[in-house]
């Protein structure tokens, strides 16, 4: 193997060159040369699922090298770019699992301790931008829970969610099938605003998903309505639409609950047309209050 591929190898590999002192100061290698070698460290590289793939992509897209005589190190050099976007052992764990709120870590909490567990979380990066958390509202011994998405900027301003025009317009279904905020619970997917209002990440529910099942556990709702997408996919566990999954009693997955699927009110201030649609779910739901309460 020629001594020019050597050395692409062992860059891919984040290995650092070794140089004697002397070869340093003589105009052999310059420092900054030395210094090019040493890539950024595997784990900080893969510390998300999600971006391992286009972390691979960037290794194998890498400006060309000198080509060696035999296909093996084709080979070779393809595998260790791929390697750059795996964890260095079986021992490391991925950063969702170090950041994950796991119900057994929360299980004696009561709803006061939870609240000030919430307050102070610093589980994901969510913590660095909100103004404050958002915990939820309502009837702590509720027997209908609401689960939206996550909290948007009034939300994030006045630590409760569901308001300005999408709450208004949540308060007003509710006061359609005989419900209230003082006689439900109000709760969200997130306790903390993305920023620019964007959707929550895979990484940041799943860092949330132990402080809403401790809630769910406090309560102990017997039925709970998901409004929007992504309180359907976290709670059901699925990648299908709301258009796919409203007017049929789902269950959710890591509880023996009865979910029922509609849209979120903002998405309905969007398009005011699919309002009819979730009149009939609101009016399924209510079937269902009667069936189960």
């Amino acid at each position: 193997m020629r001594e020019e591929t050597r050395k692409q190898y062992l860059k891919l590999m984040g290995i650092e060159l070794y140089r004697p002192a002397h070869e340093l100061h003589s105009g052999i290698v310059t420092s900054e040369e030395a210094d090019a070698f040493v890539e950024e460290p595997v784990s900080e590289l893969a510390t998300d699922p999600e971006t391992a793939v286009s972390v691979q992509d960037t290794a194998v897209q890498a400006p060309p090298i000198e080509q060696a005589n035999t296909s093996a190190d084709d080979d070779l050099m393809s595998y260790m770019a791929m390697d750059q976007a795996l964890p260095e052992s079986d021992d490391e764990e991925p950063q969702v699992a170090k950041h994950s709120s796991s119900t057994d870590e929360l299980s004696g909490l009561d709803w006061e301790q939870l609240q000030q567990r919430i307050a102070e979380c610093e589980k994901c990066s969510l913590c660095q931008s909100r103004t404050q958390t958002v915990f939820g509202v309502g009837n702590n011994q509720a027997d209908v829970m609401v689960i939206g998405e996550a909290p948007g900027a009034e939300e994030d301003k006045q630590g409760k969610p569901f308001v300005g025009a999408a709450g208004k317009l949540l308060d007003n279904m509710l006061k359609a099938i005989g419900l209230d905020r003082e006689n439900v619970f109000i709760a969200n997917i997130l306790k903390c605003r993305p920023p620019a209002n964007r959707n929550p990440s895979n990484e940041e529910a799943i860092a949330c998903e132990g402080y809403l099942l401790r809630q769910i556990d406090l309560i102990q709702p017997k039925l709970i309505l998901s409004v929007g997408g992504i309180s359907a996919k976290n709670l059901l566990k699925t990648e299908e639409a709301v258009g796919r999954l409203r007017q049929q009693r789902q269950q959710m997955v890591k509880r023996n609950i009865p979910v029922l699927v509609t849209y979120h009110p903002a998405y309905l201030l969007r398009k005011p047309s699919e309002k009819a649609k979730s009149w009939e779910d609101l009016k399924k739901f209510k079937q269902m209050m009667k069936d189960l309460i």
